[in-house]
């Protein structure tokens, strides 16, 4: 195994902090135009950031550019660690947050766009840190499309393997955006700044004030959750318009972004012929159809502001808020409306169970993925036609291509490794005290970066009452969900720091 190449490694994570620091003086135009009050703090943050990074980079710089699987690994996950701790700057110097643990859980979630909060009052923080806490959200979000086509690919990792881009070897597309990493992370940049845009301008026009808009575009496209509001979404719920706007996008969000690429330039073909697309419009529509029919005739809708039954009609209104929490939680954005745990019980197993299905490859989501869902059922079903014909070659196939064998078997890792770890997960906070409904719960939402979780840490409620470990247990799940397991989990084997 080669060495580390810790120049390279140090280089890079200098890079991210002078963007990330650059990111935040976004924040300072925002606190000078909204005159917050914060303006030399979040600027300081800014320039801290960026001085840090830029001395990191002329200490370590090097000749040597070629990055080995080992390097992958530490820069993937340092890198991350790196932004969130680096994130954690405007919200201590403007005393937004100040508890340590408070302030790397409330990150960690923004970078993971996972959308789970230890704040009780968001209206109340300045303009220009609400901004920051959704651009946490929109840099996380980008950061697994570029990380999906040009790093881990490299390490020949699974999930982000999956992506149907630029994953050489995985016998399921061999359809390319451009065969060059960089040309196709500038286009998928574009498409992703270009959402973010459109679906500002569409809410503005629909009645939200530009400042909402801005900031829950940009929790929304990259699946995060992060809202301007205290009742998210939910403060929008006499205006069904604005709601439909963020149902498209939240969408468009879990979709492959190659697909999205694809559309934008005419092949369209290339879109119907995709088996993981149509599954993911298939479970969306089904599940709708059943929590609809739940709430239409489970749910007084009379007895809550939530739905204004009165208004748009009981229909409508149980349609409307069973689409907007279906696709919220299957794209893991984590949007809420209403309470959706106080709804029937039902219900509350029903979004429990969709929690572990997660948005398609290649896409801002978080979760397990379709695509390996379908590659779990089909060779499932595959193992009953082979034990009737042992002798029989029967491939596995996806989008008419053949899926190797090793991406099978990684997928099945996977997916035991991912619920090992949700059972451990939900064990560590029943230690620490949560019930059990609050544990599996918050397990479940953690690592599968899906926002609002059940229990004591539903919709209506926040991560505030997690004790410490609690929220750092939580955060490393984050995470290790974020970065698709392997790449976090891999750096704790002794193997990996042996060099050969």
């Amino acid at each position: 195994m080669t060495k580390l190449n810790k120049k390279l490694i140090f280089y890079i994570i200098g890079m991210l902090l002078v963007f990330n620091g650059g990111a935040m003086l976004f924040s300072s135009l925002v606190s000078l135009i909204t005159n917050d009050g914060v303006l030399q703090e979040v600027t300081l943050s800014a320039i801290i950031t960026i001085v840090i990074g830029y001395s990191i980079m002329i200490l370590t710089k090097s000749n040597i550019r070629q990055i080995n699987k080992r390097d992958g690994y530490l820069i993937v996950t340092i890198g991350w660690l790196t932004m969130v701790f680096s994130g954690m700057l405007p919200y201590y110097l403007t005393n937004s947050i100040t508890y340590f643990p408070n302030l790397f859980f409330e990150t960690m979630s923004g970078y993971t766009t996972t959308g789970s909060t230890i704040l009780n009052d968001i209206e109340a923080l300045p303009k220009s840190i609400i901004f920051w806490r959704s651009m946490t959200h929109w840099l996380g979000g980008m950061g697994i499309i570029v990380l999906a086509i040009a790093i881990l690919p490299l390490l020949g990792i699974g999930g982000m393997q999956l992506f149907s881009a630029e994953s050489p070897g995985t016998g399921i597309s061999g359809d390319k955006i451009h065969p060059r990493i960089s040309d196709t992370a500038k286009r998928l940049w574009m498409i992703y700044v270009g959402l973010t845009i459109v679906e500002t301008l569409l809410l503005n026009l629909a009645g939200m004030s530009f400042f909402d808009a801005i900031n829950n575009s940009m929790s929304n496209i990259a699946s995060g959750g992060f809202s301007s509001r205290n009742a998210s979404i939910g403060f929008w719920n006499d205006n069904p318009l604005i709601q439909y706007i963020i149902i498209v996008f939240m969408f468009l969000a879990g979709t492959n972004f190659i697909l999205i690429y694809f559309g934008l330039t005419g092949r369209i073909k290339k879109i119907i012929q995709d088996t993981e697309l149509k599954w993911y419009i298939s479970f969306i529509s089904i599940f709708t159809l059943f929590i609809t029919i739940a709430l239409f005739v489970s749910v007084d809708l009379t007895q809550t502001d939530v739905f204004h039954p009165q208004i748009y009609g009981k229909l409508e209104s149980s349609f409307r808020h069973a689409l907007f929490q279906v696709v919220a939680i299957v794209t893991t954005t984590g949007f809420v409306t209403g309470d959706f745990i106080s709804w029937t019980p039902f219900i509350t197993m029903f979004f429990f169970g969709i929690m572990f299905l997660g948005g398609s490859s290649g896409s801002t989501s978080g979760g397990v993925k379709i695509l390996r869902h379908l590659i779990l059922i089909k060779n499932g079903i595959l193992e009953f036609k082979r034990s009737l014909h042992p002798n029989a070659i029967i491939p596995l196939r996806h989008n008419n291509s053949v899926v190797e064998k090793p991406i099978v078997i990684h997928v099945l890792a996977f997916f035991i490794l991912y619920l090992i770890l949700f059972i451990i997960g939900a064990g560590v906070l029943s230690l620490l005290g949560l019930d059990f409904t609050s544990a599996i719960g918050g397990a479940a939402s953690s690592i599968g970066n899906v926002g609002p979780a059940l229990g004591s840490l539903g919709p209506t409620s926040n991560f505030d009452s997690l004790p410490e470990m609690g929220k750092y247990w939580c955060s490393f799940l984050m995470l290790v969900g974020r970065l698709e397991l392997f790449t976090v989990l891999i750096l704790f084997t002794p193997y990996f720091w042996r060099d050969h």
